[in-house]
């Protein structure tokens, strides 16, 4: 008795010639040997003669993510490594999902197992991620845009599901940190309050709230929230000149060090204004309050100008200096 598998095999020979016989068996072997892959890892890593027979040579019915990367220590890149851990919880949710098949790849190809790779497609930075569709060419839309998005997963699926068709969703490995954080900071809250209890003053002292309050504020307007949720890189490093950028040269984008830097920037110009604030309403020594004034106005003038370039490398056309 025959298998359905050869069955359909059967149906589908029978109507074809000697080429489009070749040709399906080809696709056949090609289909076969990347689920043989797909069964032992999630991403399948790919070198040039994989990459040209498996992801650019028909014929092809199934589409490939390909993430081209530069993971080798001496790289540096750690964006690469970043990326790549969210490249494959994106995977592993593929995988292991119940609507897991044949219609979809994740592969990867790294620098230095594919440089003729990087050469071929004009690619000068790393980490991208690229669509190969079942024919055609890829488009313009089918590389992903990192610099606007960020690399989490869930962007990632959102991405493929917009290319493909296929939806997956994401399901990460549980992360306990962030619980036991809190539940550390509560026991220590707790505890000072016990170890506190017939004397606690310090709750209604206004300087600490004001700081508290500054820490929240600092946080939000520096970007923190963005980040959270695009899960932008920390920085980019050109893989060409090996050149660090901190900040992005976009409005609609940033890196998780630019936030830092912003946050930085506004605690000391919020410090230079508390100074100047201190230097007119003190009634102490009239020299100390004058070079508590210059200190704040420096601080102030300083600081602000550094954020207002920033400003105006982020918005091109913004006319004041």
């Amino acid at each position: 008795m025959y298998g359905p598998r050869y069955l359909i095999n059967l149906l589908l020979l029978s109507g074809v010639g000697g080429g489009e016989e070749k040709s399906f068996n080809l696709l056949a072997e090609k289909v076969e040997q990347l689920m043989e892959w797909s069964s032992r890892r999630s991403v399948i890593r790919m070198n040039g003669d994989k990459f040209r027979r498996f992801v650019k040579a028909p014929p092809r019915n199934y589409s490939v993510i390909v993430m081209f990367t530069a993971l080798q220590p001496q790289r540096q890149c750690s964006v690469c490594r970043q990326a790549n851990e969210e490249y494959q919880v994106l995977a592993n949710s593929w995988r292991y999902s119940s609507a897991f098949s044949n219609k979809l790849f994740f592969t990867i190809v790294d620098y230095d197992e594919g440089a003729d790779v990087f050469q071929q497609l004009n690619m000068n930075s790393a980490p991208t991620f690229m669509h190969f569709p079942p024919k055609g060419k890829p488009k313009r839309a089918d590389t992903f845009d990192l610099q606007r998005i960020g690399f989490a997963a869930e962007q990632l699926a959102k991405w493929i599901a917009d290319r493909t068709d296929v939806h997956i969703r994401v399901f990460r490995p549980p992360n306990y940190s962030g619980t036991i954080a809190l539940a550390l900071l509560v026991s220590l809250v707790g505890g000072l309050l016990y170890l506190r209890r017939n004397n606690l003053e310090f709750i209604y002292n206004k300087t600490g709230w004001a700081m508290a309050a500054l820490c929240v504020v600092f946080a939000m307007t520096s970007g923190q929230m963005w980040n959270h949720i695009r899960g932008p890189p920390y920085a980019h490093k050109n893989p060409q000149n090996g050149q660090v950028s901190y900040i992005h040269g976009s409005s609609q984008a940033q890196f998780v060090a630019e936030s830092h830097i912003i946050l930085l920037l506004n605690a000391a110009i919020t410090m230079g204004m508390v100074l100047l604030n201190e230097a007119a309403t003190s009634k102490g020594d009239v020299g100390k309050r004058r070079i508590i004034c210059l200190v704040g106005l420096g601080l102030v003038v300083f600081f602000f100008s550094f954020l207002l370039s920033i400003f105006r490398s982020k918005y091109h056309g913004y006319p004041y200096r």
